[in-house]
């Protein structure tokens, strides 16, 4: 694949970090070999994934600001071969009040740390911290392409606006290769109509950029981060564990449709694909779906809110497990 994924969203609680952490695992288990680079001050990506945060010796900060080599900083993950971290904690946050005095190529640094490790790897994901700043731009700058987590919610289709604004920035002015990978719906239940109402939305206005594969409310996948472990070795059986290895073999497919290359997937991404279907939520009519695959801009995000009345109460959501 040898692409550079952004994963982003200028709203928080979205399910940013538990999409890096469980889809980087997920990737890893179909014998690929990824990077996660941590981007979040906050440092969650790093616990959830196994690794303390406040032990670090060398992280994203360090990278960023030159003082280490990317090779340097970066920690194997022992829950699958395959599967290695860049780590950050809150000296991240100092590292980009550094960048902010630079007087050019601030906007690069991660792209330029990258470069020497980008083909060791398969696929490399990075997880955003939940504004537009410079650590979101610098991702940004990096990748290829952008993986927008979206719950079905009124504000997230504001924040989604904002993102797709974002983008068209950077790709006017840095990144012009800079691409949507694909919407994903996430704490996603079927049982709320205010969700149903807006994933149909979202799939009439971004036709086949909307992954098919939908991520459920779990409580499997709240509680994998508690123990340092992605849901799929915390809960292998569990649905969030299911829904995102059939994210991984869902973007496998698609990169195998786009580059003509036929490949078997591995038994674990193609059983799980199977398992995980009955989670997905009912199309739109075929009437309703655009055919183009291309990023609505932030006019036709806001087409998208207009109906969507922001005082309609949800119905009461049962966590599954």
């Amino acid at each position: 694949m040898k692409r550079v994924i952004a994963i982003a969203m200028q709203k928080g609680g979205v399910g940013k970090t538990t999409t890096a952490v469980n889809l980087a695992a997920s990737l890893a288990a179909t014998k690929r070999r990824v990077l996660l680079i941590d981007m979040d001050p906050q440092g969650n990506t790093t616990m959830g994934s196994g690794v303390d945060k406040s032990q670090l010796q060398r992280s994203t900060c360090e990278v960023l600001l030159g003082e280490c080599q990317l090779a340097e900083a970066l920690v194997p993950i022992q829950h699958g071969p395959g599967f290695t971290l860049l780590p950050a904690n809150q000296d991240l946050t100092a590292a980009e009040v550094r960048l902010l005095t630079l007087p050019i190529g601030r906007e690069t640094k991660l792209r330029q740390a990258l470069a020497p490790k980008r083909n060791d790897f398969d696929l490399v994901l990075i997880d955003c911290p939940p504004a537009l700043n410079m650590l979101t731009v610098n991702a940004l700058v990096a990748a290829d392409s952008v993986l927008i987590p979206m719950q079905c919610e009124y504000y997230a289709l504001e924040g989604l606006s904002a993102l797709l604004s974002t983008v068209e920035q950077i790709r006017a002015a840095v990144n012009p290769q800079l691409t949507i990978e694909g919407v994903l719906r996430t704490m996603f239940d079927p049982r709320n109509n205010l969700a149903n109402e807006v994933s149909a939305q979202l799939i009439a206005h971004f036709g086949d950029k909307v992954f098919r594969t939908v991520i459920p409310r779990n409580i499997r996948l709240a509680e994998a981060p508690s123990f340092g472990k992605p849901a799929l070795f915390h809960d292998k059986e569990s649905r969030g564990a299911l829904a995102y290895l059939a994210l991984a073999g869902e973007m496998i497919r698609r990169e195998e449709e786009a580059t003509g290359a036929v490949r078997n997937l591995t038994a674990l991404a193609g059983s799980a694909a199977a398992q995980a279907q009955d989670t997905a939520p009912a199309s739109p009519a075929a009437g309703n779906t655009t055919a183009s695959g291309t990023a609505a801009g932030p006019v036709e995000v806001a087409a998208i809110a207009a109906p969507v009345s922001p005082a309609a109460p949800p119905q009461a959501e049962e966590r599954s497990r």
